[in-house]
């Protein structure tokens, strides 16, 4: 006997797992592929945008993540581009707090460059938000400049001090950079924990065409790691905070130091997280060309039954990992899309 079929309400509530057992608790949000730098590991200095018409309007993208939330998200980071230079978002991140309040949702976060930090940072914390990511790869501001094309750090610098004084928890991402930032790594490690801020690293990823070729960006964490040990005393730890980074503590300095490591060891196995772009595409891994979209079954019904499915069947795709490779043969993106266009 055929079992009856599943109650629309079902579907909507009913928890996110992959084809290899992994729950999806974790959803990443890109509010906007536009951004107010131009890092150069991340994207070419003349950037082609979406045309504004193809974003999903603030309205569209909270009910996208609150369908997600019902499915059982407990961590919701918004990302970009630079999240904060999209009009009236914090009208967004106000409406996702109710999430906060009834319990549904556990963490209501952010990635940002910190540029329109200072503007924002009082008003995250009356929304809710406890702690935000701020990439930030130098502390040096011709550097700066170099790598972001036109940034002022000062700007960073001030929108960071912003956000701790609103009583927000700030962990600082810098991307390893060969030739660039390698020797500075020690000196940003003793500022953040100097401020009670934690650290995480990065490796550069193959991810769109940014104009030149990532080879000589690149550099493996494995060898930042054997250096900073040479001069500190490392600790694995067993924690996570839900996301990629592998942490250690540092006695000298009494902080906490992650690494996030694409291409020397892939992060794949505990994968919790999905992606969701401006324009509604759903990317259940980084490093694939997979893509779902959400938008048409968003906008072809006022309820979310049709979006629920369409979740599900996309869950129910997700790869069990990706193969990011940088090599003098593997110069090129692994995937076409940008970061910016993902969502960092």
């Amino acid at each position: 006997m055929n079992g009856s079929p599943a109650s629309p309400l079902a579907a909507l509530s009913s928890p996110m797992t992959d084809p290899f057992g992994r729950t999806i608790s974790y959803l990443r949000v890109s509010v906007t592929d536009r951004c107010d730098l131009r890092c150069f590991y991340c994207m070419s200095e003349d950037m082609t945008f979406l045309p504004k018409a193809d974003l999903l309007t603030l309205e569209e993208l909270d009910r996208l993540c609150s369908a997600f939330i019902a499915k059982g998200v407990k961590k919701l980071r918004l990302t970009g581009g630079e999240p904060l230079v999209r009009r009236n978002v914090m009208t967004l991140v106000r409406s996702l707090s109710r999430h906060l309040v009834s319990g549904a949702l556990g963490e209501l976060t952010l990635t940002t460059n910190g540029t329109q930090l200072a503007k924002h940072a009082q008003e995250l914390a009356d929304c809710g938000v406890r702690r935000i990511n701020v990439s930030l790869d130098t502390l040096d501001p011709k550097k700066f400049r170099e790598i972001t094309r036109w940034g002022e750090i000062d700007k960073v610098l001030e929108g960071i001090e912003a956000a701790r004084a609103a009583g927000l928890a700030v962990k600082i991402n810098a991307v390893a950079l060969k030739n660039l930032n390698e020797d500075e790594l020690p000196d940003l490690m003793r500022w953040a924990h100097g401020k009670n801020m934690g650290l995480t690293l990065i490796e550069v990823m193959p991810m769109g065409e940014i104009g030149s070729g990532r080879i000589d960006q690149y550099l493996p964490l494995s060898l930042v790691r054997a250096r900073l040990a040479q001069q500190f005393t490392l600790t694995d730890l067993a924690e996570s905070t839900g996301g990629p980074a592998r942490y250690a503590s540092v006695a000298e300095t009494g902080g906490k130091l992650g690494f996030i490591t694409p291409m020397t060891h892939n992060f794949c196995e505990s994968c919790n997280r999905v992606r969701i772009t401006c324009t509604g595409t759903l990317h259940t891994c980084l490093g694939h060309e997979d893509a779902s979209d959400l938008r048409k079954p968003l906008r072809a019904s006022s309820d979310d039954t049709l979006l629920a499915a369409s979740i599900d069947r996309a869950i129910g795709l997700k790869p069990k990992g990706h193969d990011f490779i940088i090599d003098r043969r593997h110069d090129r993106p692994s995937v076409s899309r940008h970061m910016s266009v993902t969502g960092g």
